[in-house]
Formats: C-alpha cells, structure tokens, sequence
C-alpha cells in the first residue's frame, strides 16, 4: 500500500499520521487567556527536544474551521505554560478538558482539578499533578496553512515540580509509579505498564 499525501484529504492524512507514529506522549498545558481564566487542555503531538537548555515541544494544531486554539492564544500573548503528568489516575479528566469550551470557562473548573501558584511563570499550576514544568516561550513555528495545520510551540523549562510519590528508592523516576498513558490512532489510548529494561551498548 502507497499513499500519496497529496492525494488525500487533509484530515485522512492527518488520521494515517497519528495511527502510525503511536504511541505519542500527552502534555497537558494550563494557560492564561488575557482576562485571566486557566485554560487546561491535552496535546499529544508532544515530546521533550533537548537538555542543555531543558526543551519540550508540542503543537496545538489550528482546529479544522482554521481558527487558534484558546491554548495557541494565551502562549502568544503571555509567553508562558506548564506542562503536567498525564497519567492513568487522571484520564478522564484528560480527556473531558479536550471538549470545546469557550474561552470565558475555564476546563479546570470543568474537570474539577485545583490549582497552585507557579514559581516562574504567572500561569497556575494544577495542584495534585505528579510533575508539572513552568516553561517560558522560545519560539513558535508555525508549520503550514488551513485547517489542522501545526504550530510547533517550543518552550524552555525554568522549574521543576515532582511529587516524591513517582520516585523509587533511587530517587528517580519509577516508570511504575508514575503509571502514564499515551494517545494512539482514532480512540485508542495506552497505558505505560508493560515495562522491560534494556542497557544500551558502550
């Protein structure tokens, strides 16, 4: 099977494109819009970019009426996000604070969650979150024209918040406790509890 992506619609390729590169991270970013609500919102076209400086990026594409997502907005005019833990423990609130609200709600009143002040950045921060970054904007690419095209927002991270809960007796991070899930194709998600360990060769 060969598929020419200038051939297909673009919300076709956009489904190939998500069933194939799976499974893929979900950051889950709180915003400020200009009137100051939280906006809280999951993205899984996410992923950490470097470390020296710590970099993430994700992308909150243009929704398919070509309009900005309230998350795209908030970044551009302030600057600032944090990112959270998405886990098994809080998955349908990651899934409900995807539903489309208007600008004025706020989707971490929807979802129920709670918020402490952040550190660095103006943006709260969701308080029972197993780690949450602060990040300042570097940059926004823009990539593309229309409906669902992306936006590769590149952020720094300045603060670091991690409940000792997700660390093992080592002190870093057990992938068993922090138990994250992760978006595949259509409505599949997955759960990261089929672990194995392997070291890397010298």
């Amino acid at each position: 099977m060969q598929i020419e992506i200038s051939e297909i619609p673009v919300t076709e390729a956009y489904q190939w494109m998500v069933s194939l590169v799976a499974p893929r991270p979900i950051a889950w970013v709180t915003t400020l819009s200009a009137s100051g609500v939280i906006n809280l919102a999951p993205f899984s076209f996410f992923n950490v970019f470097g470390a020296n400086p710590p970099v993430v990026v994700f992308s909150p594409t243009l929704k398919r009426d070509s309009t900005k997502k309230d998350t795209l907005i908030n970044i551009e005019r302030h600057g600032e996000f944090v990112i959270h833990a998405s886990t098994e423990r809080d998955i349908d609130a990651i899934n409900a604070s995807s539903a489309s609200l208007p600008p004025e709600l706020s989707e971490v009143e929807y979802v129920g969650k709670r918020t402490l002040p952040s550190v660095l950045v103006k943006v709260p921060r969701l308080a029972d979150a197993p780690f949450a970054l602060e990040c300042k904007l570097r940059q926004i690419v823009p990539v593309g024209n229309g409906p669902i095209s992306s936006n590769l927002i590149i952020g720094e991270v300045v603060m670091m918040h991690i409940d000792p809960v997700i660390l093992g007796k080592d002190g870093k991070v057990d992938p068993s406790r922090l138990r994250s899930v992760a978006r595949l194709g259509g409505e599949h998600w997955c759960r990261s509890t089929d672990l194995f360990q392997m070291e890397r060769p010298q």
